[in-house]
């Protein structure tokens, strides 16, 4: 089942964390790289929180980040 984001902000976010899970299961596979795995990991826990913020809250309260008013 594919998760459908309510507003682009959260498919920017959705997408980014997208990506850094790519870069993590690469990174799993070589040898030495637990503490940019765990870096990663921390900015992943970022962007969820940012979403969680999105998700919880109105959309009004997030002005665009496009440039329109």
């Amino acid at each position: 089942m594919s998760y459908e984001p309510g507003t682009s902000e959260c498919r920017l976010l959705i997408d980014s964390k997208d990506q850094i899970e790519a870069v993590l299961a690469n990174l799993a596979k070589l040898e030495n790289t637990d503490h940019i795995r765990q870096q990663l990991l921390a900015v992943y826990n970022q962007l969820e929180g940012l979403h969680d913020l999105r998700r919880s809250k109105p959309a009004a309260v997030f002005p665009s980040t496009d440039g329109s008013a």
